[in-house]
């Protein structure tokens, strides 16, 4: 890396120039993108960071507005600020907000020097966004509180391709006492006065990822996780948009936590307009201690900023995340499709009735085995039930007495239907988690989540393990290496069914999560090539902290097709459909007791990256048995284009009783629509599909139509496609340039 150096000294200007994304002209900075502008500066008498300008390409700074003075509301309250702190007549909510050993919270940042660097550092201990040199710049800003002796660094990244500025800071501790870090806000912004909503992921499981719009108004808007985990109840992410923003033009910033734990998102705006952007820890969560010499890290933040609407924005996103977050051996690689044995068998299980599941497996054509709860702990805490065995990753003796090893050998043995491939295996663990009734918890009751005398609370007959704890950290990694190390595992599905109740301290939540995050990258590092997928009761930790490590993700338990189709359009707001893993489950749906045709499950599902299915193949109808292998030759075409394409989100389900998505493959040959029909209907006419992503002078075939049409012909005309008089309807669409 090639560092330039810059400071103020003594009210003095060094003005240095960097070529690329960023420059340092005296006071004045600014990050550059191929359609982004992001500009602040050093107020000369304060020394304080101000923010100018985030949005289009701009060249110049331009004096701020002119707020009328009077009143209490003065001084830093009326100035755009970069890094707001408490105290000091700035009345908004702080980005950072410590607390001294004397019980004071006051700090000054002032202005100290700066650094520019090609490429990008990594965050210790925690997960980032990667690049080269080519692809991504770096700017810190280092300031100084001569009153505490406390130095923060902040970090601005710019990656100019996608538009995407990254923010995080370290705060250092250079005096004689400890102090604690009791708000974290990764990414601080104050824009000015705009109109604009505000986007949002809520829901709770089963209904994870629902998009809720609302006006960005007086005081503050936002809202937060304490479950611990980034959770159902919301996701880490928020993005403001122009009110007339639609998918295909009008501003939108994005604002995603590469964090896995309790978070807090916020907007505030203040009595004369400005917005300020807060994005990073629960400050409930927080109280993070740093003694002196030490150094707290906070999470980093993505923010992308796009003028041409929210499908830009996702996109950015996703070729982002997949090309310099994800690090995965897999994340650019098709995955196996699956038949996980939980729908077929639940617990009731031993080493011939899994064999058999295996068999039927590979006689569909289906290519990875996955084999999920209930084959650990011996008695008296033989796994049976959810009640007894979690924290003894030991298979069950009684039903495999020869271990994993000979029973993986067998499914590995069984050749998958029209192809010379042998059948793959996965297996499930929730390594984080233990049950009272275990030999782990029998001997380390200390090693749970707990506070003091204070009850241990359960969910699903479960405790969490502490993973701020080394001995935990070093346990878990054996345990996992031990049952990888066993048999021939490719796959493994890393579960978590509850979120935390008692913490011993607020901080309790950050060290975990450096502790995950330290069983993770050893596990993934240690055995790269296993596919890893995440899970927590389904989307509860779909968050880009994990993405870093793992590929994929489980996004919902529930798997009833018309409702995964809202999840998984609301998950595509910040996350690619690689990262996404989508099943075809029997009906009735368990969850919504919905009889849905297995063309149209399929076609939901195949929208993500990790196809599969969890059903029980003997109790496949003659019709959904003739299905299969028409699903699994579609999932052969789409799949590749699923993992490297572009992703548009044409019409959604909220908005339409004819949802629609698209995929244009990275070479812009070919493009899959999926088109959908919710409800019956007589009348009214359902409206022209409009494609999207096509070139507009080239000719295109399809399966729908007979010749070709021009892309500016199904852009902007569409095609009217033919619905029958029934429920659940959908269509699968190739178009191939000609």
């Amino acid at each position: 890396m090639r560092a330039i150096l810059g400071s103020l000294l003594a009210g003095v200007a060094v003005t240095v120039a960097a070529t690329g994304a960023i420059t340092a002209d005296g006071s004045n900075f600014t990050l550059t993108g191929d359609g982004v502008s992001y500009l602040f500066h050093v107020d000369p008498s304060s020394l304080d960071l101000v923010s100018d300008h985030y949005g289009g390409p701009a060249t110049d700074f331009t004096p701020p507005a002119n707020i009328l003075a009077g009143g209490w509301s003065d001084g830093l309250t009326n100035t755009r600020r970069e890094f707001p702190d408490v105290g000091r007549s700035d009345y908004r909510v702080p980005a950072i907000h410590i607390k001294h050993a004397d019980g004071d919270t006051i700090s000054a940042f002032a202005y100290k020097s700066y650094e520019i660097t090609a490429g990008k550092p990594a965050l210790s201990g925690l997960p980032a966004t990667y690049g080269g040199d080519s692809d991504v710049s770096t700017l810190k800003v280092h300031m100084y509180d001569n009153y505490s002796d406390i130095e923060a660094v902040l970090s601005y990244s710019i990656f100019p391709k996608y538009n995407a500025i990254a923010r995080s800071f370290q705060i250092s501790n250079n005096g004689t006492a400890n102090i604690s870090i009791e708000r974290a806000a990764s990414f601080s912004i104050d824009l000015p006065n705009l109109d604009l909503n505000m986007i949002e992921l809520q829901g709770d499981w089963a209904h994870e990822m629902n998009r809720v719009i609302r006006p960005v108004q007086y005081g503050e808007t936002g809202f937060r996780s304490t479950e611990g985990y980034s959770s159902h109840i919301h996701s880490p992410f928020m993005a403001l948009v122009s009110p007339t923003t639609t998918e295909s033009s009008g501003e939108a910033w994005g604002f995603n936590l590469v964090y896995s734990g309790s978070f807090q998102a916020n907007t505030e705006r203040f009595s004369h307009g400005f917005i300020r952007v807060l994005l990073g820890l629960n400050p409930l969560q927080a109280s993070v201690p740093v003694a002196p010499g030490q150094t707290f890290q906070a999470p980093e933040v993505v923010s992308v900023y796009s003028s041409e609407g929210l499908g830009d924005m996702s996109r950015s996103y996703h070729d982002l995340y997949r090309n310099h977050l994800s690090r995965s051996n897999y994340t650019l690689q098709t995955r196996p499709v699956l038949l996980n044995s939980w729908e077929g068998l639940g617990f009731d299980i031993n080493q011939t009735s899994l064999d058999s599941l295996a068999k039927q497996t590979a006689d569909l054509g289906i290519k990875l085995f996955v084999n999920d709860d209930g084959w650990f702990g011996k008695t008296p805490f033989a796994r049976i039930n959810d009640t007894a065995g979690l924290g003894d990753w030991t298979p069950n003796p009684d039903h495999f007495p020869g271990g994993l090893g000979p029973y993986v050998a067998t499914v590995d043995s069984f050749t998958v239907a029209n192809s010379s491939e042998k059948l793959q295996f996965g297996i499930w663990m929730e390594p984080e988690m233990v049950n009272p009734n275990s030999t782990l918890y029998t001997e380390h009751p200390d090693w749970v989540m707990y506070q003091g005398n204070h009850p241990r609370t359960l969910t699903r007959n479960q405790l969490v393990l502490n993973l701020g704890r080394t001995d935990v950290q070093d346990y878990i990694i054996q345990a996992v290496s031990n049952v990888l190390n066993s048999a021939n595992i490719r796959y493994i599905k890393w579960d978590n069914n509850r979120g935390m109740h008692e913490m011993s301290t607020p901080a309790a939540d950050y060290a975990y999560m450096l502790g995950l995050y330290r069983v993770v990258d050893n596990l993934t590092t240690t055995y790269p090539n296993v596919l890893f997928e995440g899970c927590a009761s389904g989307g509860g930790r779909f968050n880009a902290g994990l993405l870093y490590y793992w590929p994929q993700h489980w996004t919902s338990d529930n798997t009833d097709a018309a409702d995964r189709l809202t999840i998984q359009m609301g998950t595509t707001i910040m996350f690619p459909p690689s990262a996404m893993a989508c099943h075809v489950s029997a009906i009735p749906n368990g969850i919504t007791m919905r009889n849905i045709s297995i063309e149209y499950r399929a076609t939901v599902a195949l929208m993500c990256g990790s196809f599969g299915f969890e059903l029980k193949p003997v109790d496949l109808s003659a019709e959904e048995r003739a299905a299969i292998p028409g699903i699994l030759a579609n999932w052969e075409l789409i799949n590749p284009i699923v993992i490297s394409g572009s992703f548009y989100r044409l019409a959604l389900p909220d908005d339409t009783n004819w949802p629609a998505a698209q995929l244009v493959s990275q070479d812009e040959t070919t493009a899959v629509v999926f088109a959908f029909q919710q409800q019956a209907t007589v009348k009214p006419a359902p409206p022209p599909l409009r494609m999207a992503g096509l070139n507009v002078t080239a000719m295109y075939r399809s399966t729908a139509f007979n010749g070709t049409y021009s892309g500016a012909t199904l852009m902007n005309a569409g095609l009217n496609l033919a619905w029958p008089v029934e429920d659940y309807q959908s269509k699968l669409i190739y178009l191939y340039k000609q």
